[in-house]
């Protein structure tokens, strides 16, 4: 990997009404022409995207959106595409011009603060206007810090740069381990990695980049091999690894392989915890004992990458349900950004590890799931339970795996056989 991945960057949504500059701050804080800028309003027609490192931030994602304020049929679909953002947006930054502030702003703070996203307020065009003195009370009087600057000349850029940095989530500046908290300094990992069709052809995917990746910046080791290869390496080590982390593709081969009392999980489930909520996705996962014939079921990709003829989503999951379940299921799929509105038709939602996501837009579409009252699971958890592996699975996880324990000891009742199976 050349460069860091989209989803592991500090996403910045830039919001504003139209021709207040939002595409000209992008331009200048990127010092790039990223963005069309034209004195007619409405210029930006959807959401522009620009990866940058943002000294001393690090990596992140700027993301220009339309005027939200926006008329007629096209800009309803614009206004459309800009509320979207919301959902993968970690640092919010509204702009207005200098010397207007109305009730447009206070109802995008509102909704802002609705989506429990932290946000800075640009005041720009200062060239041409200063800031009524009156409104920077209100704002510090509601510790909303707030910037003055000029996108045309530059002037305040730097002051805005830090703005960022002072407000950006924390737990956003320091990411969560993906499995280096799980193996230890000067621990080893196995790496069990299946070279199919869908390894693309001189690479590893991007779940088992991140991974390894992890381990290394915490120090620990690494051992990398084929499913058929892991009884052979774990053979040849004088010390038990601390950790096996498997595709849940090969879930069955592994879980014989591995040894009793050596902790075994997948990339997948890894990044159930990485990128989204792993206890309400153990959770959903229990929902599959209640589906029967005939329930529709969707399986939602981050990614849109042409499906292969064995697919994960659309061939092996299903296949794995229909046969657990003994009945049909209705399957949809939805790729990248996109999921319906209305869960209501569906008894359970499958989502891929997000690997190509940042953290909120999944942990967004997960609350939107909870809302609806439509479970919602991972890859690798369903794969699990479905093959009756889940709960040594979730071994490495001592939160998850209780409340796997007790939601099974509560599915079964007195007098209940308790593996949910029909």
């Amino acid at each position: 990997m050349m460069k860091t991945p989209k989803s592991m960057r500090l996403h910045i949504g830039i919001f504003g009404r139209r021709n207040v500059g939002k595409s000209s701050l992008l331009n200048a804080v990127t010092r790039q022409e990223v963005a069309i800028v034209s004195e007619i309003a409405g210029t930006t027609t959807d959401p522009v995207e620009k990866p940058m490192e943002l000294l001393p931030l690090g990596p992140v994602l700027f993301i220009d959106t339309a005027g939200i304020d926006d008329e007629g049929a096209l800009g309803e679909l614009r206004v459309r595409k800009t509320r979207q953002v919301f959902d993968r947006t970690d640092l919010g930054v509204l702009v207005a011009e200098a010397g207007l502030w109305g009730g447009f702003e206070d109802r995008m703070l509102e909704e802002l603060s609705a989506h429990g996203i932290p946000v800075v307020i640009v005041l720009n065009k200062s060239d041409l206007g200063k800031p009524d003195p009156g409104l920077l009370r209100k704002l510090a009087d509601r510790k909303l810090p707030a910037v003055s600057l000029s996108a045309r000349s530059g002037e305040g850029i730097l002051s805005f740069r830090r703005a960022l940095l002072d407000n950006a989530p924390a737990d956003l500046i320091d990411n969560p381990a993906i499995a280096g908290d799980l193996v230890g300094p000067g621990e080893m990992a196995i790496l069990v990695i299946p070279i199919d069709k869908e390894a693309p052809k001189g690479r590893l995917i991007l779940p088992q980049v991140q991974t390894i990746r992890d381990l290394l910046d915490s120090d620990a080791f690494c051992l990398m091999v084929k499913e058929r290869e892991l009884r052979r390496a774990l053979d040849r080590l004088n010390a038990p690894p601390r950790l096996v982390i498997t595709d849940s593709q090969a879930f069955l081969k592994v879980a014989a392989d591995v040894p009793p009392g050596v902790p075994f999980t997948s990339f997948s489930i890894l990044f159930s915890r990485y990128k989204g909520d792993l206890l309400t996705q153990v959770q959903g996962a229990l929902a599959v004992d209640r589906l029967k014939a005939g329930d529709r079921v969707i399986v939602a990709e981050a990614c849109s990458h042409h499906p292969i003829g064995d697919d994960i989503g659309r061939v092996k999951i299903p296949r794995w349900l229909t046969q657990y379940v003994g009945g049909k299921l209705e399957f949809d799929h939805v790729q990248g950004h996109d999921f319906p509105e209305d869960l209501s038709p569906y008894r359970l939602v499958i989502h891929c590890g997000a690997c190509m996501w940042n953290r909120r837009e999944m942990l967004t579409r997960i609350l939107h799931c909870r809302q609806a009252g439509v479970p919602i699971t991972n890859y690798g958890v369903v794969i699990a339970y479905s093959l009756g592996i889940l709960e040594r699975a979730l071994e490495p996880f001592p939160a998850a795996l209780r409340v796997y324990r007790e939601a099974k000891g509560a599915a079964r009742g007195p007098g209940g056989d308790g593996d949910g199976r029909r």
